[in-house]
């Protein structure tokens, strides 16, 4: 079999890269890289990969639009920050102090402007933070899409945005480029820090079992050895987004390897997201059929229930 293993940029994606070289019995992967999870995911649907490392935003809202995605492994959690203008005089963690610069903003008419790549996980662990501390997206904040997390940066540097919800390693860069302070870490909400999902269709399933099994395995194996040799991470994120070592090293400590997928914790993200109204539909329903927890077990001789199920 041969696969065609797409992948966004991003620290948390970037370790998707290694997955090629570790195909075994005649499997042959190819990886394949976008700006955006977005891009992969329109990838996937329109046939052009096999397999993708997509997040479990852009899973569910798959289910929702009615496209035909199975999810096989999870991959690596993590990689959000919340960050904040250094002009705004509020510490980290500082809710009630947050919530009062914002109504000061209100009181003068001005909006107070948040950044976001729309449809990312670190978009949904932003909203679903804001809500869990009584902050109404709708009503009290003003997002201003940024589709490409790369360029989050240079938003905060012209002062386009008050906040914004970064993904490392660009989270990282923007604060030790002191363009902005971490105000949290937005695992506060029905997603915790969950993240990344490997995924692919039904087809590829009937036909390129053997690869999608090799896929699965290429995953598990290159995140046990992340998770023993922080250097192999942080030249991978280097590789993967031409960012100097520092900043490399200064997203690694925000990252979880982990293959297992939750299956519980889908249904709450798919709950969370139809209630901030980014789906049409209640997929929960879905969520069962959409995830094959068979290459895991096959992979690591455990049962599902043993990997999140």
């Amino acid at each position: 079999d041969n696969i065609k293993l797409g992948y966004a940029k991003c620290a948390h994606c970037s370790a998707v890269a290694l997955v090629p070289a570790q195909a075994e019995n005649g499997v042959q992967i190819e990886g394949v890289n976008f700006n955006t999870g977005n891009d992969v995911l329109t990838a996937l649907v329109s046939k052009n990969l096999d397999v993708a490392q997509v997040t479990y935003l852009h899973f569910v809202t798959a289910l929702d639009k009615g496209f035909d995605v199975v999810a096989i492994a999870g991959q690596i959690n993590g990689g959000s920050r919340l960050l904040i203008s250094n002009a705004l005089p509020v510490a980290a963690d500082d809710w009630t102090g947050l919530k009062k610069i914002i109504a000061d903003f209100k009181a003068q008419g001005k909006p107070f402007r948040v950044g976001a790549s729309r449809g990312n996980a670190q978009d949904l662990h932003m909203r679903g933070t804001f809500a869990k501390h009584g902050i109404d997206v709708n009503k009290d904040l003003q997002f201003v899409n940024i589709p490409n997390p790369a360029d989050h940066l240079q938003a905060l540097r012209r002062g386009e945005v008050e906040m914004i919800g970064a993904v490392d390693p660009f989270a990282a860069q923007i604060v030790l480029s002191d363009a902005a302070k971490l105000f949290s870490f937005p695992y506060d909400q029905a997603a915790g820090k969950l993240s990344n999902l490997i995924v692919t269709r039904s087809d590829v399933l009937q036909d390129k079992p053997a690869g999608v099994l090799e896929t699965v395995r290429g995953v598990i194996k290159v995140n046990a050895a992340l998770a023993k040799n922080q250097t192999l991470f942080v030249d991978t994120i280097q590789k993967a987004t031409g960012l100097p070592t520092a900043i490399a090293k200064g997203s690694v400590s925000n990252l979880y390897p982990d293959h297992h997928m939750y299956r519980p914790a889908t249904k709450a993200i798919a709950q969370m997201m139809y209630d901030l109204k980014y789906l049409r539909t209640d997929v929960t329903p879905k969520v069962d059929k959409a995830m094959d927890y068979s290459f895991l077990e096959k992979v690591s001789g455990q049962p599902k229930a043993a990997m999140g199920y």
